[in-house]
């Protein structure tokens, strides 16, 4: 059996993070990182989900930033998360995932960013993530692979869940 947990790294020494029922557009800035087991049970139902529910009800998008796998519509739609406010865009060759996330997060148009990788991020990767969360006061959730996790390495924030997302 695993142990699960999730720790959060707020760009503002925790006030980015809303209390229960609290506004979650009244954040400051926030970067996450998930990192997720394929053979692990369902957790992204109980913990990614109501997340990404919660920030629906505001009035911004959510923009994924995913591999070359399409999201699953039914899944989306049978997760109760809104299919008009949902933007993928597939992994591009001549932008990074980490430059993609920091525009979009620095544009203040997101409540939350997205962004699946294959390996650890750099540091000064990591500032400048949080420095654009900052500004456009969203929410940035590093995704990546329990495979892409070196056996010395752990993810400076992280949850581990499995993802059905896809199909």
């Amino acid at each position: 059996m695993r142990t699960h947990s999730l720790n959060l790294s707020s760009v503002n020494s925790g006030s980015a993070i809303p209390h229960p029922g609290a506004n979650p557009a009244s954040t400051d800035g926030l970067i996450s990182e998930l990192v997720y087991s394929e053979d692990q049970c369902n957790i992204a139902q109980c913990l990614l989900l109501p997340l990404l529910q919660q920030l629906c009800h505001q009035s911004r998008w959510q923009l994924w930033l995913t591999p070359h796998q399409k999201l699953s519509r039914d899944w989306l739609r049978h997760s109760g998360l809104p299919l008009d406010k949902i933007m993928q865009v597939s992994r591009s060759g001549c932008i990074t995932t980490v430059d993609s996330m920091i525009k979009a997060l620095q544009t203040g148009n997101y409540s939350v960013v997205l962004g699946w990788f294959a390996e650890e991020i750099s540091p000064s990767d990591r500032e400048r993530l949080e420095q654009a969360a900052h500004s456009g006061r969203a929410l940035g959730l590093i995704m990546r692979s329990e495979v892409s996790v070196f056996p010395l390495s752990k993810p400076l924030n992280g949850l581990r869940i499995q993802s059905s997302l896809y199909h």
